[in-house]
């Protein structure tokens, strides 16, 4: 009986991991910024919104290597990896700005937009801790 019980909590995990593991990627920000839409995060991480409702924004992104990168730039900017560094390179390259300042794990991404006025970023929403301020969700 035992090892019947064993198989079955084994396949129910091994069923539910893939659904962990894909959990929906959120929108943080400082408390100092309120909710937005899709369009307002998406000219924030292009560079084309540098404040918003008069709240100088600070835009933060994991690292290339983060899941929650991909998830974010397909889900929130339409976009892939070598298209969002190549978009980058081409307006630092003609003066338009910089890209977001960039951390290398999650726990990183939850300090800086917790500690920094304006900070904006994003988390899988199974990293989410009471008190964050979501200020989008997909």
């Amino acid at each position: 009986m035992t090892r019947l019980k064993f198989n079955r909590t084994f396949a129910i995990a091994a069923l539910c991991a893939p659904l962990l593991a894909h959990a929906g990627v959120v929108v943080i920000a400082h408390p100092t910024v309120r909710k937005m839409d899709l369009a307002t995060v998406q000219r924030i991480f292009t560079g084309k919104a540098i404040e918003v409702d008069g709240v100088r924004v600070s835009p933060a992104n994991g690292a290339a290597t983060m899941p929650s990168r991909q998830r974010f730039l397909a889900q929130y900017l339409q976009t892939d990896e070598d298209q969002y560094v190549a978009y980058w390179t081409v307006r630092r390259y003609v003066g338009k700005g910089t890209p977001p300042h960039e951390v290398k794990q999650t726990a990183e991404m939850i300090d800086y937009v917790s500690k920094t006025p304006g900070a904006v970023g994003y988390i899988d929403e199974s990293e989410l801790q009471p008190g964050m301020n979501v200020v989008l969700r997909k």
